[in-house]
């Protein structure tokens, strides 16, 4: 017993020396509405990506930290590509809006799949619109790019490249049509495909495959396969050859399956950033899973990777991972996935946590730069492991040690953490009106 108080008294003396490393570190933050907010962060402007986390998906001072932030590095630095945790064609839809280019024709309002909130919401509104405000200034090709980097938008990818085939080669469109049809079935339940092809059916990989193929040697019309049309149906095709695989294979484990579709989100913000040029200039807005180097974590620590250590290992230094961290608060999130959007209460941070640390440093919002070289002492006195939060767009607080904790090392996960005391949830956009008038387009409010 006298050891078990005799090691507890020595845990509280080394929390209290790192709260106190923690609180000298800390640079004090203003508000994430306020310009200045964004020239805290200009140190990081040298770099070729800038990679924006979230500890959560559902809370509205991220969101706004990382749009200003972004406006910053977009008007002073000359970053010109914001590609974020989101499907190609519903991004597709706000980056049409933000460089003001003709709407798809019958084009479906984005963000219409769960999670509705993530992305529909005030915050990401606000933020379209300043984009389109900005873009207004500049020559065509010098735009501002909204990309969505995830894998999930099996139908409407399918339906996308076969739409340009039609425009483009009627006849390679029916072609089309014959390969995806392996996959017609599954469209409204793809995971149900994977579970088919478990049970034995045969899959559709040689087909998707094939025509992912055929439409890169091609080149078809659209300026010898230059332009934004023919880059938007490759990269659908590319989605659906990923989606397939992803939901083939999503019951194998959760490793193969969250590799892969880390592995096509960094692909594809490859692809956006080669076609732009060497002039681009990128700012990811993914949760904290993606975004810190997944080597120095749990996940890293049981062969998963993400976006964040792979973008490390391709661009090194070129590349700033920018974690957010919170305490308490609320939260736009569902108990279970496909379930309705609540506002929860967040509950304060476990005392083996990082964020309980920086929860005891007093200050309301900071911005601790971890990156080797600066600080070298509270780097090695917080490289741990110890637990980190993670809550997506379920939360359940009940489990909350269960489902929302995993150690980490957070100076090599990160290279700087933004942290937020309290905060509160995003503001959702209501469900549109149906037949909502043309002048409402993205969003349709």
């Amino acid at each position: 017993m006298a050891l078990s108080r005799e090691a507890e008294r020595v845990r509280h003396e080394f929390n209290r020396e790192l709260i106190s490393r923690l609180r000298d570190a800390g640079e004090h933050l203003p508000p994430p509405e306020r310009d200045e907010f964004g020239a805290f962060f200009a140190r990081f402007a040298d770099s070729k990506i800038v990679l924006l986390g979230e500890s959560t998906h559902g809370t509205s001072e991220f969101y706004q930290a990382r749009a200003t932030i972004t406006r910053h590095l977009i008007e002073r630095h000359g970053f010109n590509v914001v590609a974020v945790e989101a499907d190609w064609p519903d991004a597709a839809a706000i980056d049409r809006h933000v460089r003001q280019l003709p709407a798809a024709p019958d084009a479906e309002l984005p963000f219409q799949r769960f999670p509705t909130w993530m992305w529909r919401n005030v915050e990401v509104r606000e933020f379209a619109n300043y984009l389109h405000v900005h873009n207004q200034a500049s020559a065509p090709d010098k735009r501002v790019e909204f990309r969505g980097l995830d894998v999930y938008s099996l139908g409407r990818s399918i339906a996308a490249v076969i739409d340009y085939l039609e425009k483009v080669d009627p006849e390679r469109a029916r072609a089309a049509r014959q390969r995806y049809g392996c996959l017609t079935p599954w469209q409204s339940d793809p995971a149900a495909y994977g579970a088919a092809v478990l049970a034995g059916r045969d899959d559709c990989e040689n087909a998707v495959a094939e025509q992912l193929r055929e439409l890169l040697e091609k080149r078809l019309a659209d300026g010898a396969g230059e332009g934004e049309a023919f880059f938007n149906a490759t990269q659908n095709a590319r989605i659906v050859r990923a989606a397939e695989r992803y939901y083939r294979i999503m019951y194998r484990g959760s490793t193969e399956s969250w590799n892969l579709r880390d592995r096509h989100m960094f692909d594809t913000l490859q692809y956006v950033m080669q076609r732009r040029g060497c002039g681009a200039k990128a700012v990811v807005w993914a949760h904290n899973s993606h975004v810190g180097n997944a080597s120095a974590t749990a996940m890293g620590w049981a062969g998963e990777f993400n976006i964040g250590e792979l973008v490390r290992n391709a661009h090194g230094e070129d590349a700033a991972l920018i974690g957010f961290g919170t305490d308490r608060g609320t939260i736009a999130a569902a108990s279970d996935w496909g379930g309705a959007m609540e506002i929860k209460s967040v509950r304060p941070a476990r005392e083996d946590s990082y964020e309980y640390l920086f929860r005891h440093t007093g200050v309301a919002r900071s911005l601790t730069d971890l990156r080797p070289g600066t600080r070298r002492g509270l780097r090695e006195a917080l490289t741990g492991p110890r637990l980190e939060r993670a809550i997506g767009v379920v939360y359940r607080p009940e489990t909350e040690l269960f489902s929302h904790y995993f150690e980490a090392a957070l100076p090599d996960q990160f290279d700087a953490m933004v942290w937020f005391e309290e905060t509160h949830a995003v503001t959702p956009l209501e469900a549109p009106v149906s037949g909502a008038a043309a002048d409402t387009y993205p969003f349709g409010l």
